[in-house]
Order: C-alpha cells, then sequence, then structure tokens
C-alpha cells in the first residue's frame, strides 16, 4: 500500500468521523430537548440513554430499547452511538450547556447515581 493509498484512506476516515460527530452532536441536541421538554412514555428511555453516553459505567442502557421508541428516535439515538464510535469528543460537550443540562435531566428522570459518583 502506498503512502497515496494510505493518505487518501486517512482522510475518507476523518470525513467520516466529522460527520458522524456533526451528525451525531445534532441529534443528541434533538433527544436532549425532548428529555427536557417533554413527558410520554418514551421519555424515561431516551433520558436513560443520554445517561449512558454521558457516562456508560454508571447508566447502563439496554440496546432493545431502541425496538421501544419511535423510528425517528432510535435513527437518532443510532447516530448518536455512531459518533461515539469515532471517539472525537463527548457529545455532552458539542452542546451548550450540555453537562448541566444531562445532568439535569439525569435527576429529573430520578436516574441515580452509583454510590461514591
Amino acid at each position: 500500500m502506498g503512502h497515496d493509498t494510505i493518505d487518501a484512506e486517512i482522510a475518507a476516515c476523518d470525513a467520516l468521523s466529522r460527520q458522524a460527530t456533526q451528525a451525531g452532536a445534532q441529534a443528541f441536541a434533538r433527544l436532549l430537548m425532548l428529555a427536557e421538554e417533554r413527558d410520554s412514555g418514551q421519555i424515561p428511555r431516551i433520558a436513560r440513554f443520554l445517561a449512558a453516553t454521558y457516562n456508560g459505567q454508571a447508566f447502563q442502557f439496554d440496546l432493545f430499547e431502541l425496538r421501544a421508541v419511535d423510528i425517528s428516535i432510535s435513527n437518532d439515538m443510532l447516530c448518536c452511538l455512531d459518533a461515539l464510535r469515532w471517539g472525537r469528543a463527548d457529545l455532552h460537550t458539542l452542546i451548550q450547556d450540555g453537562d448541566s443540562r444531562v445532568r439535569a435531566v439525569i435527576d429529573r428522570w430520578g436516574l441515580h447515581w452509583p454510590e461514591g459518583e
């Protein structure tokens, strides 16, 4: 594999990573807004997902929950997972006041931090 091929692969991966991160940030913002403003049966699932993306060790998320939400919501969740896969940034850091907003959603929906967190 020549240098030009390697450089092209790196550039392609970088472009995919940037696109996934941008789409993930937009999807995260939509999900966060739902968790902040709505109160339906799907919202606790969204809150658990947001908490898991914020701190996956403290908040576990059952992937079968993707089946229990509207398609547009699960599509946004998948966009977030794709962005996390690339690891460019924690999604909450890409949203204005993301840290405090996610923590407020965690509190609002009664999610509990493990002891010592």
